[in-house]
C-alpha cells in the first residue's frame, strides 16, 4: 500500500462513495480511503468479499482470509463493487 495520496486529492474523499448503497450478496474490494483510515488493518487492503447486511451506516463484509471466514464492519467509503458476470 502506498503511503500518501497525491497531493490534489489529500485530504478530500468523494461524496458518491460515502453514500453508496450496496445489496446482500454483492460483491465488494476493499480499497482503502486514506483521509478517513485511522486504525483501519491495512491486511484487508485489495481484498475481496461478501456483503452480509448493514449496521447502522456501515456494512458487514464476510471475507475468507488463509483458512478461515470473517466478518468485518466497514464503512462504505472503503468499498468498491465487483461487476459480476
Amino acid at each position: 500500500m502506498s503511503g500518501k495520496k497525491s497531493i490534489r486529492t489529500r485530504g478530500k474523499f468523494s461524496l458518491s462513495k460515502f453514500f453508496q448503497k450496496f445489496q446482500d450478496g454483492d460483491k465488494v474490494a476493499v480499497i482503502i480511503e486514506k483521509s478517513k483510515a485511522f486504525g483501519f488493518p491495512e491486511r484487508l487492503q485489495g481484498m475481496t468479499g461478501t456483503i452480509e447486511g448493514k449496521r447502522g451506516r456501515s456494512y458487514i463484509v464476510r471475507i475468507k482470509t488463509m483458512r478461515k471466514e470473517k466478518q468485518f464492519i466497514i464503512e462504505p467509503i472503503h468499498l468498491k463493487k465487483i461487476k459480476q458476470e
